[in-house]
């Protein structure tokens, strides 16, 4: 097989999938320096890939314009593009109608593979918990079948960003420590209560050595920012406030992030910044730890209490009496985590 010159690469989905991509491109980018990547994503993410050197971005409407046949017309414009491989990082029904059209007209192709078996095996038996391929490694496998193999251990994050003067006057002049925090997540079952992640916020907010940041998006997660925010001192709500844009280079200025099994721990992760992840009924072995994240910064919860995790891949199953599993995770541990790793 000859090695690709320009490579499109099929990923729509949730802003955490897209950002493990981040990495992988940013290596695959340093070692092949002459093969141009086109990307195929959802219009919102085009910034997550606007530091990689020559990486066009097509936007993906899939609820739109490019709905239905409306692939057919995307897939038709990125065949006069010059793409002459497919790597298809998501492996649905959107990305392999792209594929199998592409595939017809001669343009080779390589899937993920999302390794479905042994995960559903793990869920099945979880006391024989073992740590999975991790989907950086997984898409990275993908471009190797592309005779375009990459050492992820090459990575080098990008520099922080400036901050712009909107920023600055959010968060204020100042040279405390600056600690991101995003407490919600798709499923309650993987969201630290907001009552202990509040006593977290209040230990914090002691002293006056910490800037908190805090990162989400919804109506409901917005006001519960704002009641933080004017309960304490130290404690910036920036949900809502800014373009996608302006919150990457405000997380790539942090000095760790606070999340839950979500997207803004991947996003940090791209810069380098260390990310503490709270796992509830899913759980780091099962692949989607941010990357070069070490052990020591995933809590998880008590595997005594609650011995049936990892409930699920995606935190959306867990049998009666594990939607509070995250209370196992004492406040008093993720604070003195925070304060050891910052």
């Amino acid at each position: 097989m000859k090695r690709p010159t320009h490579i499109l690469v099929i990923r729509l989905s949730a802003l955490g999938d897209v950002a493990m991509a981040i990495p992988v491109l940013r290596v695959l980018r340093a070692t092949y320096p002459d093969v141009r990547i086109t990307v195929l994503s959802k219009p919102r993410m085009a910034p997550l890939f606007a530091e990689i050197a020559q990486c066009n971005f097509v936007e993906a409407d899939v609820y739109g314009a490019h709905k239905g046949f409306g692939l057919l017309k995307l897939a038709k414009h990125v065949k006069e593009m010059g793409v002459d491989a497919v790597a298809d990082l998501h492996q649905v029904i959107r990305s392999k109608a792209i594929t199998v059209y592409l595939s017809v007209q001669g343009i080779t192709s390589a899937a993920l593979d999302k390794g479905r078996a042994d995960k559903k095996a793990l869920i099945r038996r979880p006391e024989t918990l073992r740590r999975l391929k991790s989907t950086h490694e997984r898409y990275a496998e993908v471009f190797e079948e592309l005779q375009l193999p990459i050492d992820l251990a090459s990575y080098e994050p990008p520099p922080k960003k400036e901050l712009t003067p909107d920023l600055h006057d959010a968060i204020g002049r100042h040279t405390k420590k600056m600690i991101g925090i995003a407490p919600f997540a798709a499923y309650s079952s993987k969201m630290y209560p907001l009552n202990l992640m509040k006593e977290v916020i209040s230990h914090m907010n002691e002293g006056n050595r910490f800037k908190i940041v805090l990162f989400g998006g919804g109506k409901k997660e917005v006001e519960v920012f704002r009641e933080w925010e004017a309960e304490y001192e130290n404690v910036t709500n920036v949900a809502g406030k800014f373009a996608f844009k302006e919150e990457l280079a405000l997380i790539s200025n942090l000095d760790l992030m606070l999340a839950m099994d979500s997207g803004n721990g991947h996003l940090a992760a791209i810069y380098g910044v260390p990310v503490l992840t709270l796992w509830g009924v899913t759980h780091p072995y099962l692949g989607f730890t941010p990357f070069r994240q070490p052990n020591d910064n995933q809590l998880i919860v008590n595997r005594d209490q609650y011995p049936l995790v990892p409930t699920s891949v995606y935190g959306n199953k867990y049998p009666p009496g594990y939607e509070n599993a995250m209370e196992s995770i004492p406040v008093a541990a993720i604070v003195k985590k925070i304060e050891a790793i910052t």
